[in-house]
């Protein structure tokens, strides 16, 4: 398999969600998530909702990192993140999140950093340099 160029988190991750609406943005972004080896397990959705319901499951396993859309029908991922943050704290179980959008929109950016859960903005498609970048982000790097 090849290699991302991404050094491995200090800790692996349980639980990472990427939630996009495009499938093959899905595709590409678990595959360079797993390449990097940073969590044991990668959960894909196409809706913000589809996710929103997952975290908001008694049984739903904990979550260490979210790679959220912007642009996305119905529920876009600053709507996403509303919901997201109010939910009660053990359902979000302090996972950080890092926006993976196409959107170069400054005000974009400006928005998502306005949430206290967002903690990085990377541009797709996901790179070695960006795989990088997400791994010190989720090691407490500023991704912005």
């Amino acid at each position: 398999m090849a290699s991302s160029g991404a050094q491995s988190p200090k800790r692996l991750m349980r639980q990472v969600l990427i939630i996009d609406d495009s499938d093959p943005d899905l595709l590409y972004s678990r595959l360079m998530v797993e390449r990097a080896r940073i969590a044991e397990s990668v959960v894909t959705f196409g809706t913000a909702q589809e996710a929103l319901d997952y975290l908001q499951r008694a049984d739903a396993p904990p979550v260490d990192a979210i790679l959220l859309d912007i642009n996305m029908p119905e529920t876009n991922g600053l709507a996403f993140l509303e919901c997201y943050e109010a939910l009660r704290p053990e359902r979000r179980h302090s996972a950080v999140v890092v926006m993976l959008t196409s959107s170069p929109d400054p005000h974009d950016r400006e928005r998502a950093q306005s949430f206290a859960s967002v903690k990085g903005y990377i541009t797709k498609p996901i790179d070695a340099e960006s795989a990088r970048k997400l791994v010190a982000v989720i090691n407490g790097a500023s991704g912005w």
